[in-house]
């Protein structure tokens, strides 16, 4: 990581923020109301069909302190995970790294973003050939997902930000993610992803074969990188 950083090169930590449901529920924590004039909180946390719930996935620069979340409405696949890092990569990474040639994300091993998960390596490797970036990847072990950077310097201070607020709609829960500060001077910007993100994709032995995929030599299936493919 420090060679990466020392290199100018990006680094982003990367997870998927709990869950969320959408509508005029209780959220844990205070917030100060005029006396005698509380926020009216529907009794039980069943989802609203209209609204469902709100996969917020994160992608913290780690060198810059700034952030980039996407709030998705569909199912937390790789697919929604990568066009996370690709929305980031063209709103805020390309323009603060124009020179990068690399890039190094570091994640836990489960969830959207898994070691295990073909789907995960494929769409790495498809925004890898978009961008020419060599993408690295280091999987924390199991069971050390919250040494992961973006779980306590992003995700810990936008579920400060909003507590005690009912998150009422989607609109409101990107317009509280991108308000998220720290005394260090963190930015975040948040936008909602529509998009839909169909879940149970396999992958093909033969996709994989075509996955232009290096493993290193300590823990290679936590540790990669991915380099772009040359078509002719």
């Amino acid at each position: 990581m420090q060679g990466y950083l020392a290199a100018h090169q990006p680094v982003i930590s990367v997870d998927t923020k709990k869950k969320e449901l959408v509508g005029d529920f209780k959220n844990a924590g205070r917030e100060l109301q005029p006396k005698g004039q509380p926020e009216k909180v529907r009794v039980h946390d069943f989802a609203i069909r209209e609204l469902g719930k709100a996969a917020p996935y994160g992608v913290y620069d780690i060198g810059k302190n700034a952030a980039w979340v996407s709030v998705g409405v569909d199912h937390d696949t790789s697919a929604f995970a990568v066009e996370t890092i690709r929305r980031w990569w063209q709103m805020m990474g390309q323009p603060t790294y124009p020179r990068a040639k690399r890039l190094l994300i570091t994640a836990d091993s489960g969830g959207s973003n898994g070691a295990r998960v073909r789907l995960w390596k494929l769409e790495l490797q498809r925004l890898a050939d978009e961008t020419g970036l060599e993408i690295a990847v280091c999987h924390l072990p199991p069971g050390t997902s919250k040494w992961n950077k973006i779980e306590h310097r992003l995700f810990s201070f936008i579920s400060q930000n909003w507590r005690g607020k009912p998150l009422i709609s989607h609109e409101v829960i990107v317009q509280l993610i991108a308000t998220t500060t720290t005394k260090r001077g963190l930015k975040v910007r948040s936008q909602l992803d529509t998009n839909k993100y169909p879940a149970g994709l396999k992958v093909s032995d033969k996709h994989m074969a075509e996955i232009n995929l290096y493993r290193d030599e300590f823990h290679g299936d936590w540790n990669y990188s991915l380099h772009p493919r040359l078509f002719s």
